[in-house]
């Protein structure tokens, strides 16, 4: 999907527990300008986190901070370091302006892949005024409350053999090895999905995806900031297959879980 360039970068809506959903990339926007030098598979956003903010709206209700963003990834990655460094080193990735999709079909048209002023152009024009609100949020929470659980909403198609082997768990929880998060908190989180989901749904802690970027980089528990990365698989509340609908019956079931597991993240860091 195009559109023009005057739309906001992201949403944020402020909430009143010491908690900040994060969906980096739940966009689906693309700029015109961006759009004209992309081939037509760009336009399909495929490997966006389809419908993460419906998923994820009993958070608003509950009390959670939201930041959403209006542009794809395609536009520019917001979970990658802004110099593009391979968070998974040895493994293939996609990165801060992704040139290709996760089935490695080409985004631009011959001759027009970013150079490198386009990047620093992108970087400055989407990817860095979401990261100042990111921050200016968690400051302003961790000053209310003293303490913030980050969570960063992800999901991705539960085969991508670019990626990773066979079907991927439904909850892969990530906190950096234990760094992002105070200690034990992925294991908790899977204990939950275990005892919640009633055996319904596949779990692990740091396995494929430990956390991008943002998990990463503001996750500081000795400081009072947990961070913690949910990589969801998309057969768990959706259809996978174009124009991905979203399936009401499945992401009831999922979101209880979900909502669990975001209940007890806050409740290990008050």
């Amino acid at each position: 999907m195009s559109t023009s360039t005057d739309q906001p970068v992201f949403t944020l809506h402020r909430g009143t527990l010491p908690l900040l959903i994060s969906i980096p990339h739940v966009g689906t926007q693309i700029p015109d300008d961006i759009a004209a030098t992309m081939n037509p598979v760009a336009m399909r956003t495929d490997d966006c986190d389809w419908h993460l903010d419906r998923l994820y709206a009993f958070a608003q209700r509950m009390g959670a901070s939201m930041l959403i963003p209006t542009y794809a990834r395609y536009v520019i990655d917001l979970n990658r370091p802004p110099d593009g460094a391979n968070l998974y080193p040895g493994q293939d990735t996609t990165g801060l302006l992704p040139v290709d999709t996760f089935d490695k079909a080409p985004l631009y048209r011959d001759g027009h892949l970013p150079d490198e002023a386009e990047v620093a152009r992108r970087r400055d024009v989407y990817w860095k005024p979401y990261h100042d609100a990111l921050s200016a949020e968690i400051a302003a929470l961790k000053a209310r409350h003293g303490h913030v659980l980050l969570w960063e909403a992800h999901s991705i198609r539960s085969h991508v053999p670019r990626f990773f082997e066979g079907r991927l768990p439904d909850f892969n929880f990530g906190t950096s090895n234990g760094e992002s998060a105070g200690s034990g908190m992925g294991e908790a989180l899977v204990e939950v999905v275990n005892r919640v989901g009633g055996g319904a749904f596949s779990a692990v802690a740091n396995g494929r995806f430990k956390g991008g970027f943002i998990t990463r980089e503001y996750g500081v528990p000795k400081e009072g900031v947990h961070a913690v990365q949910l990589e969801l698989s998309q057969v768990t509340y959706m259809d996978e297959v174009f124009p991905y609908g979203f399936d009401e019956g499945l992401a009831a079931g999922v979101g209880r879980v979900i909502a669990a597991a975001v209940e007890e993240g806050l409740r290990r860091v008050v």
